[in-house]
């Protein structure tokens, strides 16, 4: 038997209003462009594969199976592993029930904008910010209000102007080597920033995967930790904190963690719960072998390497790019900020750049609003002192004939 022609069904019209306002990362549409083996990329941040615990990873993926046997393969709690939770809080200086583990922190940041944002509401970030969470904020339909930064990371008298007059419902920040530019808030700006939103009764998003990268300068006090001491109470804090063992010890595992108050933890489990049911319970258990003594040796090590090609990377541009070239000079992370003189269109220039076999990331979409079309993100991470001298050679030959 066979059946009539069915009618056409306009498959576009049928998607949500959410679904239409995702947009793709232009990160990735971009690296897409830049796998062929010559070009060299400073566009990903990418981790340096070389610097992977393989070893350290294997033996403890042993130790788990025999250990926990089929329970390390087996479903578990949607919170996370009870030790690695532990663990966590223990350095928080928390309780275990305030920490909740993520499927890597782009996880955390799209199940935050589930459980916070409401269409409409105004949400303050960073120019730049970070593109993915743009990216994961925006199916929340929320209204961004961009505060201006310098090398010292948010303008906190902005922000109180900002504050007098826009009822804001959360700020969004990475103040530790931030991403896109590398830039680190000061701490005098953290107290500040703090302060301000609890005056005001806007939530913190402190976004912190890099924050254990440092490798020049002095540490500071982080947002949460600020916001734990002005209120005495974990339950009461406005400052909500996320982090990663992606930059630290593997992406692979994508292993995150959220920390939270407890009203604010209730909606993230139950969120959690209707989009994965939980974390790989193997993965955890790998990771909660390796915190106590293989972490501590990596984060040195990924210290010390992306240390040196910081700072190769930092003296080839200034060896071989124009003198109206700006830059970032970061303490730590993966990345440096490069504007280039108004009426210079980086994304323009990127087909140019991979002719010259090297790729890095315009700046604009780290804009929520527009703007930063003069602007460029590098990462040093994962190139040899080789690839940095070419590309970088390469990158200020196309720039000098751009000026």
């Amino acid at each position: 038997m066979s059946l009539s022609p069915a009618p056409a069904v306009d498959l576009g019209a049928a998607l949500s209003r959410r679904a239409q306002s995702m947009n793709a990362s232009a990160i990735r549409e971009i690296l897409k462009v830049t796998q062929r083996p010559e070009v060299i990329s400073f566009a990903g941040g990418l981790p340096a594969p070389e610097l992977f615990p393989i070893e350290e990873v294997r033996a403890a993926a042993n130790t788990v199976l025999d250990r926990y046997g089929p329970a390390a393969l087996q479903y578990s709690t949607t919170e996370g592993h009870p030790p690695l939770r532990e663990w966590l809080a223990a350095q928080a200086g928390i309780p275990a029930a305030n920490v909740q583990i993520m499927t890597g922190s782009q996880q955390g940041l799209d199940l935050l904008g589930k459980v916070l944002i409401d269409e409409g509401d105004t949400v303050l970030v960073e120019a730049p910010t970070y593109l993915g969470a743009l990216q994961s904020f925006q199916p929340y339909l929320p209204r961004y209000v961009q505060l201006p930064t310098d090398d010292g990371g948010i303008d906190v008298e902005a922000l109180e102007e900002v504050l007098k007059t826009t009822p804001a419902k959360l700020l969004y920040a990475v103040p530790n080597f931030q991403n896109p530019t590398g830039r680190t808030l000061s701490a005098e700006r953290r107290r500040r920033l703090v302060e301000l939103t609890a005056q005001y009764g806007v939530l913190v998003i402190e976004d912190d995967p890099y924050g254990q990268l440092r490798f020049t300068g002095e540490p500071a006090p982080s947002l949460y930790s600020l916001g734990l001491a002005l209120h005495g109470d974990p339950d009461r804090n406005h400052v909500i904190y996320s982090s990663s063992f992606s930059k630290t010890l593997v992406p692979g595992l994508r292993d995150a963690w959220v920390q939270a108050a407890a009203p604010i933890m209730t909606k993230l489990i139950q969120a959690k719960q209707g989009a994965d049911l939980h974390t790989p319970t193997f993965n955890q258990m790998i990771v909660a072998e390796l915190v106590q003594e293989v972490l501590p040796r990596q984060i040195e090590r990924v210290r010390q390497a992306y240390g040196e090609r910081a700072r190769f990377m930092l003296e080839r541009i200034q060896a071989d790019f124009p003198p109206e070239v700006a830059y970032t000079t970061p303490q730590g992370g993966m990345f440096l900020w490069l504007t280039l003189p108004q009426g210079v269109d980086t994304a323009a220039l990127l087909p140019a750049a991979v002719e010259r076999r090297v790729a890095y990331v315009p700046g604009s979409p780290f804009y929520a609003l527009g703007g930063g079309e003069n602007t460029l993100r590098l990462s040093y991470t994962s190139a040899t002192p080789a690839q940095i001298e070419t590309g970088i050679h390469a990158l200020g030959d196309l720039l000098r004939g751009a000026l």
